[in-house]
């Protein structure tokens, strides 16, 4: 299945293969504080529209993301959550333990995405059982992986019941990964990124400057709708609620398909995160 790509604002979103609806657009939670900080950062994000919070045990920030959502007066059916069991808490018995915590430390009592942060070596698999479980008895809308590279998903898909849904991978213009991609499409998992901004190296990106001044935008805003005109889904983390609101601020222009290509053609194979064949954690 292969999104048709109306990108139409803030609320809009891409199908999963079940149905459910993913916006497109979200705000990331990575490195925000468990204190006023993120419930702050939350609280402006759904205030100013967005409807797409993601987060994971490892952020130790849930219970912050939680009265976030609370105090935003916007009804929690309305919101798309996200979780990741982590690498400690992997294997089937554990990872059921684990996803019961994040929803107490949420204050949730269901999630409409949950996944797997990192392909562990020998325990992934166990673990994507445990949420094929959580997701037949409806305690999750939506199941998927993060970090998983093709051999991943092809070990996962070669006796799994549920394909993953999603594949949150780092993708930025030096990390696009095209052949991922297009493989994710090609079986239906719905492609999303973290790291969309190289960890700040993509505002010393010449070409990115230059995309800006053409269009009049930010180099965040240029970079963001890149995710989106590629059919991936963005969330890009803050904490300033003036940024939150330009961040969303993309849906008042199109990029060319020579300049998506141009910013494809920018592809290093640079990571700014760990090898997913190679991380140690």
């Amino acid at each position: 299945m292969k999104n048709e790509l109306r990108i139409t604002d803030i609320k809009g979103s891409f199908e999963l293969r079940n149905g459910v609806q993913m916006p497109y657009l979200g705000l990331g939670t990575y490195l925000s504080d468990n204190d006023q900080e993120v419930v702050d950062a939350v609280k402006s994000a759904l205030q100013l529209g967005y409807r797409h919070i993601d987060t994971a045990a490892a952020y130790k920030n849930e219970e912050g993301v939680g009265k976030g959502i609370r105090e935003s007066g916007v009804d929690r059916n309305d919101i798309f959550l996200v979780s990741k069991v982590w690498n400690d808490d992997q294997g089937y018995e554990e990872t059921l333990k684990a996803f019961d915590a994040s929803l107490e430390r949420l204050g949730v009592d269901y999630l409409d995405l949950y996944l797997i942060h990192w392909p562990v070596k020998g325990k992934y698999k166990d673990t994507w059982r445990a949420l094929e479980h959580l997701y037949a008895q409806k305690k999750i809308k939506a199941i998927g992986v993060s970090n998983f590279l093709k051999h991943h998903l092809e070990d996962v898909m070669s006796d799994c019941k549920v394909v993953p849904m999603v594949n949150q991978m780092e993708f930025h213009p030096h990390l696009v990964q095209q052949e991922l991609i297009d493989f994710c499409v090609d079986n239906g998992i719905q492609y999303e990124s973290w790291s969309p901004f190289m960890q700040g190296k993509v505002f010393k990106l010449d070409i990115c400057s230059d995309l800006a001044e053409k269009y009049n935008k930010s180099v965040a805003q240029i970079i963001l709708r890149y995710n989106l005109q590629k059919g991936v889904v963005a969330i890009p983390k803050s904490v300033h609620a003036k940024r939150i609101a330009s961040n969303a601020d993309i849906f008042d222009f199109e990029l060319s398909n020579e300049d998506i290509a141009f910013l494809d053609g920018l592809e290093t194979g640079e990571r700014t995160g760990p090898d997913p064949d190679n991380f140690n954690f």
